[in-house]
Parts: structure tokens; C-alpha cells; sequence
């Protein structure tokens, strides 16, 4: 017996609500966050915070993902965060910047002072 699911938006929706989370700031490409990761070492479990400038944004609904650049001894380093996922405890907006492209990678070919952004002030 084959039987077909329709994929009714209206209870996908319904669904993923329960999983979103509400204190999310409102993150841009460009700002320099702060996000503590909840990290497993063993038995014990511990919050890692990590930095860096948003250089993209995915928004898909409960999927919405952000891609973090920062330095670290000379040697640049991407990790993409899935925003809702319950192993993240905390976003803090550090600054806002001032950009006019959606997707930052330009930032990947730059080193030192030339990787520096605008600040907007609110």
C-alpha cells in the first residue's frame, strides 16, 4: 500500500514553532557577536564562547543559519551556527557595522587593518 503525505505548511509551521526560540537578537551581516555554545567534554558539559563578525546569513525558517569569521594566529576561521539549535545558550551583539553587500567573503581575501568595518552607531 503506497500511501502519500502532503506537506501541509500550516502544520510544519505549527511544529517548528515549538522549537524556535524567542530571545534571539536581531542578528545582520556585519555585526561582531558573542555566542556561547554549550560543549560536551566527557561527562560534564561547559559553555564555550566564540567571537566574530557575521560575514552571512541563511534564513530558512527553524534552519536560519549565520556563518562566523574571526582571526586566530594568522589563520581565518568559518563555523556556520544553526541559530535554534538548543546547544547554543546566548548571542550578544558586540557592534554593528555599516555594509552594503548581503554576503561578506570579500573579508576572506583581506588580512590586518583592511579587514576592518564601519561601525554604525544607533
Amino acid at each position: 500500500m503506497n500511501l502519500k503525505v502532503k506537506n501541509n505548511p500550516l502544520i510544519i509551521s505549527q511544529i517548528e514553532q515549538k522549537f524556535k526560540k524567542s530571545n534571539i537578537p536581531d542578528i545582520r551581516v556585519g555585526d561582531s557577536i558573542q555566542i556561547g555554545v554549550l560543549i560536551q567534554e566527557g561527562n560534564k558539559e561547559r559553555v564555550q564562547i566564540s567571537e566574530g563578525v557575521v560575514i552571512s546569513k541563511n534564513k530558512a525558517k527553524l534552519n536560519t543559519t549565520i556563518t562566523v569569521r574571526k582571526v586566530l594566529q594568522n589563520i581565518g576561521i568559518e563555523k556556520v551556527y544553526l541559530i535554534h539549535s538548543p546547544r547554543i545558550k546566548h548571542i550578544t551583539i558586540k557592534k554593528h557595522a555599516k555594509v552594503r553587500r548581503a554576503k561578506l567573503y570579500y573579508l576572506r581575501e583581506r588580512s590586518g587593518k583592511a579587514t576592518r568595518l564601519k561601525q554604525k552607531f544607533h
